[in-house]
């Protein structure tokens, strides 16, 4: 890195509080200067760079192009300098640690145990979010995911947890011993999809099946998804370790199984852990290695 071509760490710093706060009073009082300071330090930066980073020309300050990228690209190396040094510090030990995870793992494998890690760490405030979305891991944010795939995310760190093949099952009282060999032999059935993922639709699709062929699909949370399908209401596709007692007792049966390697996986900002994540993390592929 050639450090004698950066500027100036004030500059740097008024500009990301300005690309932050869109004011330069409001600017000035998050670094507790002066306006005027502010406004000093984002000019000497547009010097310094020769590139112009503020519109001037209307009523109010407005960033342009280049100050947008340089602003939002400030914004997140600082605030990984911020979470770094809280880690480092526990200066953030008490902010809860928020996790993001299918509500699927939620109901299945996570809360089942969590009682586990609460009993070991009573003093660790815990958030947790079951949503199917892929929801952004900033500081000051979520700390962890929990996602299912290959483990190739850009720009984070992934470890696997569990190695799971997805699986289509049904209901004995749905499919009976009826010999089904190829997908299409499901038409004639509802499907079911965990709300917000797309994995029966890519899988049906694979396989030359239509989605709106037969009698079309339900999404619904991942949780009420399985009970459906316990209940004889639709064939469904999820992960196997979710249904493997099921299979086991006869509650479903399993039709076909993707043997492609795909599992969950925790996925982390790349950096050092806050202790509270530290912990969680110990905890999580301790249960994990016990299955």
């Amino acid at each position: 890195m050639n450090w004698s071509s950066l500027p100036p760490l004030a500059a740097l710093r008024a500009f990301a509080a300005y690309t932050e706060t869109r004011s330069v009073n409001a600017a000035g009082g998050l670094l507790n200067v002066s306006h005027a300071a502010i406004s000093q330090q984002m000019r000497a930066l547009e010097s310094h760079l020769g590139v112009a980073l503020l519109d001037r020309s209307g009523r109010k300050l407005a960033l342009t192009h280049e100050g947008e990228t340089l602003g939002h690209s400030l914004i997140e190396a600082f605030g990984s300098i911020t979470q770094t040094v809280e880690a480092l510090t526990g200066a953030d030990a008490s902010r809860p640690l928020q996790i993001s995870v299918t509500p699927t793992f939620a109901a299945a494998w996570l809360m089942p145990r969590l009682n586990g890690f609460r009993e070991k760490h009573p003093d660790i405030n815990l958030m947790i979010d079951p949503s199917a979305l892929v929801q952004p891991l900033e500081p000051g944010g979520i700390d962890m995911a929990l996602r299912y795939g290959d483990g190739n995310w850009p720009g984070l760190e992934s470890d696997l947890l569990i190695r799971s093949p997805i699986v289509v099952v049904a209901a004995p009282d749905l499919v009976g011993t009826r010999d089904i060999t190829s997908p299409a032999d499901l038409r004639d059935y509802h499907w079911l999809q965990e709300l917000g993922t797309n994995e029966a639709t890519e899988w049906f699709a694979q396989h030359g099946v239509d989605r709106d062929a037969g009698r079309g699909f339900t999404a619904l949370p991942g949780n009420h998804m399985l009970e459906a399908a316990r209940a004889g209401q639709g064939v469904a596709i999820v992960a196997g370790v979710f249904v493997e007692n099921d299979v086991r007792a006869g509650r479903l049966r399993k039709l076909f199984e993707d043997k492609r390697k795909k599992g969950y996986h925790i996925v982390t900002r790349p950096g050092v852990p806050r202790p509270p994540l530290k912990a969680f993390l110990t905890w999580l592929r301790r249960e994990a290695g016990k299955s």
